[in-house]
């Protein structure tokens, strides 16, 4: 019995269990990614990423795990080991939208996680062909309210940001339309440059190029401010005062994972968004820089839960 106790002592001994901030990172990181390569979610990781490799001193390994609107990488990260050694980057849609929109999501957010902190914000475009004839967000509600019904506008899946922001567009202007769902924003993006639909709610980095070249034009943005990539973009709240719909990017760690280093991983986080460089960058992605506290992120989490959680049951939207 002794034998197997001291056994035990030299194993728990030997394994690299980093308690300290001094002593964080000693091996490489794992950040899981809850959807695919090439979208916004993962253009913001690897810009972290990146980073964060060389404020730590340690490489930090980019995992995508797509599937499932993000269920797939949360279920897989809250299982991971609370020391370190994985972090989660998150969106919206993987901390609060999925926990209502799935019954069986399996896992909660708030209580399997540890939030890190806020890395940067993206709102939604409403984003139309030339053709529509609406220019500005009362022109599109006028619009829709003369022909209630007719007019079609297109989404990424239902329970993606995208739809859930058009929902509440819907919910807080008294509009009826047709929604047509797009599995993803590259074929969205191309009916409406074709103008098989004329308008829709999306992020802008798949329209950029079309909007630049004027063949899009964007009514305007769901987030709180106007984006440094287009000042001259109002914001629906701007038409609309309090509406707010944007999609919040930050980094989580398992539950458990010992305080010190989630603060030295909040320190590492906040120093990455005060950088001139990341903040071009996150500016060029159409996105805002952000920073929080991991007090202030979860209480960020709190309230998205608060402001999706009534919609998708009200609307009775549902992922299994």
């Amino acid at each position: 019995m002794r034998r197997l106790a001291l056994a035990l002592a030299i194993v728990v001994a030997l394994v690299p269990w980093p308690a300290t901030a001094q002593d964080f990172p000693s091996r490489a990181i794992t950040m899981i990614v809850p959807f695919p390569p090439g979208g916004g979610n993962d253009t913001m990781a690897r810009i972290v990423a990146s980073k964060l490799s060389a404020a730590l001193g340690q490489q930090v390994v980019v995992d995508n795990r797509p599937g499932a609107n993000g269920v797939i990488a949360m279920r897989t990260a809250a299982r991971a080991a609370p020391d370190g050694t994985t972090i989660v980057f998150a969106n919206t849609s993987s901390t609060t939208i999925n926990i209502a929109l799935n019954p069986n999501a399996g896992y909660d957010t708030r209580k399997d996680f540890a939030p890190v902190g806020i890395f940067a914000s993206t709102g939604i475009g409403i984003i139309a062909n030339p053709a529509l004839p609406a220019n500005n967000v009362a022109e599109l509600i006028a619009l829709a309210k003369r022909e209630p019904g007719k007019l079609s506008i297109g989404t990424s899946p239902p329970g993606s940001g995208s739809h859930l922001s058009a929902e509440l567009f819907k919910a807080r202007t008294g509009i009826e339309v047709t929604y047509v769902p797009y599995k993803g924003a590259a074929a969205l993006n191309n009916d409406l440059i074709g103008g098989h639909i004329l308008a829709v709610f999306s992020v802008l980095p798949a329209s950029l190029g079309a909007i630049r070249a004027g063949t899009l034009k964007v009514l305007a943005m769901t987030g709180t401010a106007r984006i440094p990539l287009l000042p001259d973009v109002p914001t629906v709240a701007e038409t609309i005062p309090g509406f707010e719909a944007v999609i919040r990017y930050g980094l989580l760690v398992p539950a458990g994972t010992p305080q010190p280093i989630i603060a030295r991983l909040n320190k590492e986080l906040q120093a990455l968004a005060g950088s001139p460089e990341v903040r071009e960058r996150i500016d060029n992605e159409a996105g805002s820089a952000m920073t929080s506290t991991p007090e202030e992120y979860a209480a960020e989490i709190a309230r998205e839960d608060g402001l999706w959680g009534p919609l998708i049951r009200g609307l009775n939207i549902k992922v299994e």
